[in-house]
């Protein structure tokens, strides 16, 4: 089932759209400020993202902004109407389509539906995540550092692949042994995963013992850093 992020401050809005949207068998989950969006995103794995322009705290341009930082999600802007600049602008910054208010519900399915095949289309296809020099294949399984083809064990390229689809996001010991789970029933306790994460360091560090990639938040686990550059 499609999982569907609606950030909208509208409570009429959110109502109307939110029963249409269940209605066509898409589960949502909904915010209303850009701080709730924010804690939601990161919790949350979606195919969909609907952002409205304006917020109470903040702008839906800002959280379009840090969604693209690592994630290719499909996102729509709702925009007002003649707003010709708000709709360039949400183009420029990574948004894949805008619909404009007030408009037809009918319409906006179909831009929906037609986002989430564009989307499964593309995932089809060789989706490639690529940051401080480092670039995954999604659909190989291959890893390269500028370039070169790193040799990673299955779960030291499961370990790179949640740090760079989680670009400057804390993620604690917890979140990352969930997520590294082997549904086969193997599993990883704390002491591996510090033995995986100093192995992927000596392979994608170009000093180690200085990581700059990922680096330890003291106290509350780790976070793939995009400060040292592309």
């Amino acid at each position: 089932m499609k999982r569907i992020f609606f950030v909208e401050d509208d409570l009429s809005l959110i109502n109307g759209l939110t029963f249409a949207v269940k209605r066509e068998g898409y589960e949502i989950d909904v915010a209303r400020t850009s701080l709730e969006a924010e804690a939601l995103w990161k919790e949350g794995e979606y195919d969909l993202v609907i952002l409205d322009v304006s917020l109470p705290d903040g702008s839906g341009f800002e959280l379009c902004k840090k969604i693209r930082q690592g994630s290719k999600v499909p996102i729509m802007f709702l925009t007002a109407a003649d707003e010709e600049t708000d709709i360039i602008m949400g183009l420029d910054i990574g948004a894949d389509d805008y619909i404009t208010k007030p408009f037809k519900l009918a319409v906006f399915l179909s831009r929906i539906k037609a986002l989430l095949r564009r989307s499964d289309n593309f995932s089809r296809q060789d989706a490639v995540l690529s940051s401080n020099g480092i670039t995954v294949q999604l659909l190989k399984g291959l890893g390269y550092k500028n370039g070169s083809q790193l040799d990673l064990t299955s779960n030291e390229y499961r370990l790179l692949c949640l740090f760079m689809e989680n670009p400057n996001v804390v993620l604690s010991a917890e979140q990352i042994l969930g997520r590294l789970w082997d549904s086969s029933g193997n599993f990883i306790d704390n002491k591996a995963l510090t033995v995986y994460i100093r192995r992927l360091r000596m392979k994608i560090e170009d000093d180690p013992g200085e990581p700059k990639r990922i680096v330890t938040v003291r106290g509350m686990g780790y976070k793939w850093n995009t400060g040292s550059g592309n």
